[in-house]
């Protein structure tokens, strides 16, 4: 236990353990070490190239298919349709026909096509080889054409083992050739009604020459399996081993190449696969594991080589790197212990360009951001503290109080009880939407309401000159605002605008909203803000809150435009806000823009 603390507290120590490591240990872990590596060399070397010739028979074989079966495009032929749907023919339709087969083959160059042929129901048929011809038994005794009968859209792949004499609708057989056979049902181009059926026979010893060009190891072979597991194409009968593809058969596949390993009793089997997806055939590669991992005894002695030559390189090292590295990284250590502690001035000297000194000048970057986010930190909690001394001194406005008292004593002196009591409610409800239990936010709605009792008050005490309208998209009225973010704006219009100008005022306060922002408007047809005065305005509200600009905002006399301004900033950021419009004589329009949370 000590002697693993030991290590693991020292990077001297770890270096000296890791030179052990590579230099006592090598001959024990050479053998896992080959073995691995070989191992990983021959999966490395079979998905590269028997994974390849595996899947590059498969797209062989789509080609070839997909290009045969252009053939059938035969069945959209008028004259073909024309044909099958009757039960009689003229020479011309025949010859017109054959003549249709030959342009295809020229066209397309078909050379592997030994036969096209064509049946209706009747009976009655067409082939390249024979010409009109009438078969002698009913078509849907061919269990082929029943199955086409039911699924008219599906084509048949049949290899020659699975084809028998009926399906040679002309009688003609093909002497030293195996063919497979492509099949299709014809339709009726209005109904879709099965009228007839197509049958393309085809050479297979192109796959087969397919099959015996591709190389798997050195006595290796190629098959193809059709989906139920039964050999379709043979390997060559030299190679072939009947029980070793019965087992292939046996084993799940589970995707649509693979390859895996087969255990035998006497040897290993490499075992590779692909999907033809125009036939549903799997391509079947086996070879002798010893084969394909014959590579990697060379690999095992490059490594045995690699592992003494990293012995001598590591003790060479080993009193270098200790020196180089251990001693800079101690250095670096220790002033991070300082600055752990509190001291942010242990900053170090790197030395040279290497990974350590760029660690090191990071460290000091790091110290010189730690102490500009503190102090940036500092200023933040000031702004705030002072944006949240500036709404408490809000909330209580001694001059407000004493001038709504006011307005109550010379009301209830007149015995304007009605009034009194109006006013009484507004400005008790004003001051506890005011004070809020001490939260900072509000739904608009409340906002709404406590902008609402202001006016009540202020048009009480100026009933002859203001009046005020509030329309509020009833949907936004739900979300949250920070606390007195309308009055204060609502304050301004009254002060600042409608008592410097002659005739009634208008309060409007609107709010609607836009993607995903909401805007609330105070909008006012007082006596404007002069041009200069507007530009200078506009600029103070883009400056960044800081004390000199609260105190400037407190000595104009309200809590104002700025300090909404500064605490909006300070809890959404810069694009966020308070924009201000203007025109002298006509107006002002305030506008506030914040995301909906």
């Amino acid at each position: 236990m000590k002697l693993f603390n030991w290590i693991t507290s020292s990077l001297r120590a770890k270096l000296l353990s890791m030179f052990i490591m590579l230099t006592a240990v090598p001959l024990l872990a050479v053998g896992l070490i080959s073995y691995q590596k070989s191992y990983s060399a021959v999966s490395n070397h079979s998905k590269a190239s028997t994974q390849l010739a595996a899947e590059q028979l498969a797209r062989n074989i789509d080609i070839l298919f997909e290009d045969t079966e252009r053939l059938l495009e035969l069945g959209n032929n008028p004259q073909v349709l024309q044909f099958l749907y009757s039960q009689s023919e003229t020479y011309e339709e025949a010859k017109a026909i054959l003549q249709t087969f030959q342009l295809y083959r020229e066209t397309n160059k078909f050379g592997n096509v030994l036969n096209i042929s064509m049946v209706n129901f009747y009976g009655k048929g067409i082939s390249e080889r024979k010409g009109v011809f009438q078969l002698d038994r009913n078509p849907l005794r061919n269990p082929h054409f029943q199955y086409l009968t039911q699924y008219p859209d599906v084509i048949l792949r049949l290899p020659y083992s699975s084809t028998s004499d009926i399906d040679r609708l002309d009688g003609f057989a093909y002497p030293q050739k195996n063919a497979l056979s492509i099949m299709a049902a014809v339709k009726q181009r209005i109904t879709h009604e099965v009228i007839g059926f197509i049958v393309i026979d085809l050479d297979d010893s192109m796959i087969d020459d397919y099959l015996s060009s591709a190389v798997i190891g050195r006595t290796g072979y190629f098959y193809i399996m059709d989906a139920y597991g039964a050999t379709v194409f043979q390997p060559p009968s030299d190679r072939a081993d009947a029980e070793m593809m019965a087992r292939i058969a046996a084993e799940p596949r589970t995707a649509d190449s693979d390859s895996f390993v087969l255990k035998g009793s006497s040897r290993q089997q490499f075992v590779v696969y692909g999907a033809s997806k125009q036939t549903g055939w799997t391509i079947v590669g086996a070879a002798p594991l010893k084969e394909i991992v014959a590579e990697a005894y060379g690999i095992r002695q490059l490594i045995f080589l690699s592992v003494l030559l990293s012995a001598v390189f590591a003790l060479t090292l080993y009193f270098f790197l200790t020196k180089r590295i251990t001693r800079p990284v101690q250095i670096l250590m220790n002033k991070m212990r300082k600055a752990a502690s509190g001291y942010l001035d242990a900053k170090v000297r790197p030395h040279g360009d290497d990974e350590i000194a760029d660690l090191g000048n990071s460290f000091n970057i790091m110290l010189e951001k730690i102490k500009s986010l503190i102090d940036r930190s500092r200023r933040e909690q000031e702004r705030v503290q002072m944006a949240e001394l500036r709404t408490l001194q809000a909330q209580i406005n001694p001059h407000f109080l004493y001038n709504t008292l006011d307005s109550i004593l010379w009301m209830a002196e007149a015995e304007n009880k009605e009034n009194v009591i109006k006013l009484v409610k507004a400005l008790s409800r004003f001051f506890r939407l005011s004070l809020n239990k001490g939260r900072d936010w509000i739904s608009i709605k409340t906002e709404l309401e406590h902008a609402e009792n202001y006016l009540v008050i202020q048009q009480m005490r100026y009933r002859d000159i203001l009046q005020y309208e509030i329309d509020v998209d009833p949907a936004l009225q739900v979300y949250p605002i920070m606390k007195m973010s309308l009055q204060p704006l609502v304050e301004n219009a009254i002060y600042h605008g409608i008592k410097n100008k002659r005739g009634q005022g208008m309060i409007r306060i609107g709010g609607y909203a836009e993607g995903d922002y909401m805007v609330l408007t105070v909008e006012d047809n007082g006596i404007g803000i002069a041009p200069e005065k507007l530009e200078s305005l506009r600029e103070e509200l883009e400056k960044p809150a800081d004390a000199h600009v609260m105190a400037d905002d407190e000595r104009e006399g309200g809590f104002g435009l700025l300090n909404v301004q500064h605490r909006i900033r300070l809890y959404f950021g810069a694009p966020y806000g308070i924009e201000l419009d203007s025109q002298y004589g006509v107006g002002s329009r305030v506008t506030i823009r914040i995301p909906k949370k």
